[in-house]
């Protein structure tokens, strides 16, 4: 398999087609719903994680089996079915229109990976294996999550706000950057771990003003 282009793709507003019904479809419309797609699911009957996504509203239910046209204005595609001959159909209409396409569990017929993801606030950070091994995505996941913690969440929160309190004062571009560093590799971190956010909001006036 050739090397792979990390990327983080925006989805809100866009139509995500997730083809099959089962346990597997419910995580897949959970996760792109949460990032504001506008998701369809494609599906003869559904599994009742998936029916109670659709019933919640993260999801639009064609009731049937895949029918190429029902690509048509997708920004991206998911097949999570049982039957192999409609994975590889989903995934030949997908790649005829240039529409990135993910077979769960079947990576030679996929043109993305779904990584494995922590999540602190803003901060994202990406596991992959190139679909060679997602228990070891897993491992390294639960790894991290120690690694970083919750309060990268609000450190992070308090490191756009410098920034944006430092885009409307009148520095270069190169003060503004040594700025950054300079709170980078302050107290700021541990004051936020500690939960003193009086103090770390004073360090932030000290240094960005």
């Amino acid at each position: 398999m050739s090397a792979l282009y990390p990327i983080f793709m925006s989805l809100n507003d866009t139509r995500c087609v997730v083809v099959g019904g089962g346990d597997v479809a419910a995580r897949k419309i959970a996760g792109l719903f949460a990032v504001g797609a506008r998701v369809t699911v494609v599906a003869p009957r559904l599994a009742p994680s998936t029916a109670e996504q659709v019933d919640k509203g993260a999801a639009q239910w064609i009731e049937g089996v895949f029918t190429p046209r029902q690509l048509d204005g997708a920004t991206l595609v998911i097949a999570s079915t049982d039957n192999n001959e409609v994975n590889q159909e989903v995934a030949r209409e997908a790649k005829a229109r240039n529409i990135p396409v993910n077979v769960v569990d079947q990576p030679q017929l996929c043109s993305f990976f779904v990584p494995s993801v922590v999540r602190r606030g803003g901060l994202h950070i990406a596991i992959s294996t190139s679909g060679s091994s997602p228990a070891i995505a897993k491992r390294v996941r639960k790894k991290l999550e120690n690694d970083f913690g919750p309060e990268w969440a609000p450190y992070l929160e308090l490191m756009s706000q410098a920034r944006q309190r430092a885009l409307g004062l009148s520095y270069d571009q190169k003060t503004r950057e040594e700025m950054f560093n300079t709170l980078a590799d302050s107290a700021l971190f541990d004051l936020v771990k500690t939960g003193d956010m009086d103090a770390a909001q004073r360090l932030v006036e000290e240094i960005v003003r």
